[in-house]
């Protein structure tokens, strides 16, 4: 009677189990990790909009506070460097932010009088995967917003007796003030005010 000779083809089929194997286990692990890279940038988009709403907020308070000062120049400059009474908190904004974008402030502070900081963390997690922990692994990120004045102005060198206003000339554009100006015809305050994310 004749042996069956199986060869090569019998060796090889454990060896083809094993990469089979082993490129799914990679697969695996490549798909932990996109969760997880996932997980981080929404981390981040919601952090990112948190501390830029609550810049544009303090923005926003500033612009007010101008207006409200329109006919006193000599405060001008201090509200543009982010100094003005009555000025209030403005992480409430980045709280509504964050929870749009699902997730929740562990801190938000004043970054000097013209910037936010903000930290979220994800009301989601990474979700189940090969790496062990990850099931209830939420992200954290950080985010800074500042604010940048965009006027310039020159006070009178000396007391001219009238009520005339400084011209404001806020990104190459002129603002002819006069007090009985209308207050709707005044700069808006993405006029006087630039927000953006800290570099």
């Amino acid at each position: 009677m004749q042996r069956r000779q199986y060869g090569d083809a019998g060796q090889a089929f454990p060896i083809y189990i094993t990469v089979v194997g082993g490129l799914l286990f990679l697969a695996l692990a490549y798909f932990a990790v996109g969760q997880a890279a996932a997980n981080r940038n929404d981390a981040q988009t919601a952090a990112d909009a948190a501390a830029l709403a609550a810049a544009q907020e303090r923005r926003d308070q500033l612009a007010g506070a101008w207006v409200k000062n329109l006919l006193d120049p000599d405060r001008w400059q201090a509200i543009f460097e982010g100094n003005a009474e009555g000025l209030g908190l403005s992480c409430w904004r980045a709280d509504q932010l964050a929870a749009q974008n699902d997730a929740v402030v562990l801190s938000c502070l004043p970054d000097g009088p013209l910037g936010y900081t903000v930290v979220v963390e994800t009301n989601g997690t990474v979700g189940d995967s090969i790496v062990p922990g990850t099931e209830d692994l939420k992200s954290q990120e950080k985010a800074t917003a500042v604010i940048e004045p965009r006027c310039e102005f020159d006070l009178p060198t000396e007391d001219t007796g009238d009520d005339t206003l400084p011209a404001l000339t806020c990104e190459g554009m002129e603002w002819e003030l006069d007090p009985k100006t209308p207050e709707e015809l005044l700069p808006e305050p993405e006029d006087l005010f630039d927000v953006h994310l800290a570099d």
